[in-house]
């Protein structure tokens, strides 16, 4: 029963769903079915976390959301496209590890992924002792997975923002994020307007792009450390020019100018200290495994400087590789070893800055889980990988030849194992 006195909050909705499931279901033996769907789901969703938390399993979907009145639109893109990206990866892993040549393993590259982001006024109840989300807001976005995108645009695998998601993070501009604008209209609710990104173009242009990474072969300066949180969580506090600003010691505030919209390659931040600014301009972007960045400090005749910073998940948290590059020529080496002893203490001060906001943050996410638990996520037997499912193959020779001389064997059904 729905409780008045609850307060009505914001939140952003993101519904992932798993494509082709349905049909893919069809003629497939449901035990490697259900374990790819699990292994495939539980993928989706900690891809998804910590920045959004599961309200619901729905069969072949997941519908995530979190409780905030403004959206960073750079973070949930990224957030977005690392989750198809997952998906993506993990769908490849999963056909180079298996040998089982039954029909859910052999039509499991059919399967796909689309994203819906929404963003309103829900309420949050308790029913039947779960969590449940309702509101017009929940309507709109469950409604808008059935919809006319890939019949009008071709596009299979995409991201759906709605125009209220846009809104909510200051995006007045998709058309130069690339997104492309699509209507629906629904019994009841109208016309909603939403913004199509092509994931399956993200994901090929993201495999095709070169990587701009500094090695410790080529280092000058390396600062490795520890911190509390997952990649994804430390790469918002990393990135974010409002997160940063919290903890980076001697920032006043930091301008950042995009490229298109969205933060990301090109990106260029002015670090505002006093007077005085030190200039970012970002050259390789991968959330939430590294960024690499091109720097120069206030002081005249300053070289470019060159440095990756890496996030590589721990049992803990994250471990953090701040790589400083050696630069080619001697007088430039000169310069970076006279104002290292500068910048050292600061990037000190704010490590000790950062870590008790991360620990905080941990603390937040950790005491509302224990209030409100999220929904188990299926577990996968594995049995795709350590039991290949062949009895039908072994059947469909065998038949023909007890039945010789009633027909011609049917090459269609032979495959070899």
């Amino acid at each position: 029963m729905l409780d008045p006195r609850k307060p009505t909050e914001p939140a952003c909705l993101v519904i992932a769903d798993i494509t082709g499931y349905t049909s893919y279901l069809a003629g497939v033996e449901l035990d490697h079915a259900q374990d790819i769907l699990a292994d495939l789901m539980d993928t989706v969703v900690r891809a998804l976390r910590p920045t959004f938390r599961l309200a619901k399993l729905e069969g072949d979907a997941a519908f995530t959301y979190v409780i905030t009145p403004t959206v960073d639109g750079s973070g949930l893109m990224d957030t977005v496209e690392r989750t198809y990206f997952a998906f993506r990866r993990r769908l490849r892993d999963i056909g180079q590890a298996s040998t089982c040549d039954c029909n859910a393993c052999m039509r499991m590259p059919n399967l796909d992924l689309k994203l819906l982001a929404h963003h309103g006024t829900i309420l949050r109840q308790r029913v039947a002792g779960r969590e449940e989300l309702v509101g017009s807001p929940v309507i709109v976005a469950h409604r808008l997975l059935k919809n006319e995108i890939t019949e009008q645009t071709g596009i299979r695998a995409y991201a759906l923002y709605t125009a209220d998601c846009l809104v909510a993070a200051g995006i007045e501009d998709p058309a130069a994020l690339g997104l492309i604008e699509h209507r629906e209209t629904y019994d009841h609710l109208g016309e909603v307007v939403g913004w199509v990104a092509d994931l399956d173009a993200a994901w090929r242009a993201a495999l095709e792009r070169d990587r701009v990474v500094v090695d410790r072969a080529s280092a000058m300066a390396v600062s490795e450390f520890d911190l509390p949180g997952t990649p994804a969580l430390v790469w918002d506090f990393v990135t974010s020019p409002a997160r940063r600003v919290r903890w980076q010691a001697g920032v006043d505030s930091i301008e950042e100018a995009t490229a298109n919209g969205r933060r990301g390659v090109g990106t260029v931040n002015h670090c505002i200290h006093g007077k005085d600014a030190i200039v970012e301009e970002i050259v390789d972007w991968r959330p939430p495994e590294y960024y690499t960045f091109d720097f120069k400090v206030p002081i005249p005749g300053a070289p470019k400087i060159r440095a990756t910073e890496a996030l590589t998940e721990t049992p803990d948290g994250t471990r953090v590789s701040f790589i400083i590059g050696r630069p080619r020529s001697s007088k430039d080496r000169a310069f970076l070893e006279g104002v290292l002893p500068m910048i050292e203490p600061m990037f000190t001060a704010g490590r000790v800055a950062l870590e008790p906001l991360l620990a905080e943050e941990v603390a937040r996410q950790m005491a509302e889980a224990a209030v409100q638990r999220e929904p188990d996520l299926p577990v996968s037997a594995g049995r795709f990988t350590k039991e290949p499912f062949r009895a039908p193959m072994q059947i469909a020779f065998e038949a023909p030849r007890a039945a010789a001389g009633d027909g011609p064997v049917d090459s269609a059904r032979v495959r070899s194992s």
